[in-house]
């Protein structure tokens, strides 16, 4: 029986890829600041599909938080088949105005711990010379964001490491999927601050639970970069084929409040 560990896990496509997860009967490690909202998540998926759910209550964007949720995963001798990078969180507003201290941990979040835990389980996952991950980017990572600068430069390094990284080991037996989903229907905007802005104001969003389904799928092909949505792919590409400085100002219209 597999196992899958899911970064943000107590809501949005991180809930959603845990229900997918356990509906295939792949046990789980779920790890998220909220540890309650797991115990919860943790009772209902393993009365549901008889599988075992393991928790970690831990804040990703403090230093080294990663290098111990994977001690506690070996001390426990728990195998990681599926590891998917999906914690993550941004910010909306001009950067000279933006919390720096919430910026310093959206790229511990972001960059920091997506990047240690990528290393440590795949060095694992080398050894065995099997195992899957997927990490989670966004639409935001084609292009430079303004009013989101930090988070969208965020989201370009997950882009690049992992295509970078994925071509590594593709002949060692292990894939890693980038998935790169547009504006979805989850907590990311209230968090970010974002509610009003163009991009999703009375805009019907796709579900959190069809772009998990969407990154599964693709994940479990091997698929490299999977963008979700045919609009969002046509936008991703095709910007390559404009000057960046008319990109940039596109981006900032679609993120302004309205």
């Amino acid at each position: 029986m597999a196992t899958a560990l899911i970064t943000g896990a107590s809501n949005g496509i991180g809930l959603e890829l845990a229900k997918i997860h356990a509906s295939k009967g792949d046990n789980l490690v779920l790890v998220a600041r909220n540890k309650s909202r797991l115990d919860e998540i943790k009772v209902q998926l393993e009365k549901q599909f008889r599988i075992t759910v393991y928790t970690i209550g831990k804040d990703l964007s403090l230093t080294d938080a990663a290098r111990q949720v994977y001690d506690e995963t070996k001390s426990r001798n728990i195998t990681i088949d599926y590891l998917i990078n999906n914690a993550g969180f941004g910010d909306y507003g001009m950067f000279c105005e933006t919390d720096w201290n919430k910026e310093v941990q959206m790229i511990n979040l972001n960059i920091t711990a997506l990047t240690q835990f990528t290393k440590l389980y795949l060095q694992d996952m080398v050894k065995r010379k099997t195992g899957k991950i997927m990490n989670v980017a966004s639409t935001a990572a084609f292009q430079s964001g303004p009013t989101m600068a930090v988070y969208f430069a965020t989201k370009a390094y997950v882009l690049s490491f992992s295509e970078a990284v994925d071509n590594e080991v593709r002949d060692k037996g292990i894939t890693i999927t980038t998935l790169c989903p547009g504006a979805t229907e989850s907590g990311f905007q209230a968090v970010a601050a974002m509610e009003d802005s163009a991009l999703v104001k009375g805009k019907k969003l796709p579900s959190a639970e069809e772009v998990a389904l969407y990154g599964y799928e693709m994940m479990m092909k091997g698929k490299t970069v999977a963008i979700h949505g045919t609009i969002n792919a046509i936008l991703a590409n095709g910007i390559r084929f404009l000057p960046r400085s008319v990109v940039v100002k596109i981006t900032r219209k679609i993120q302004k409040k309205i």
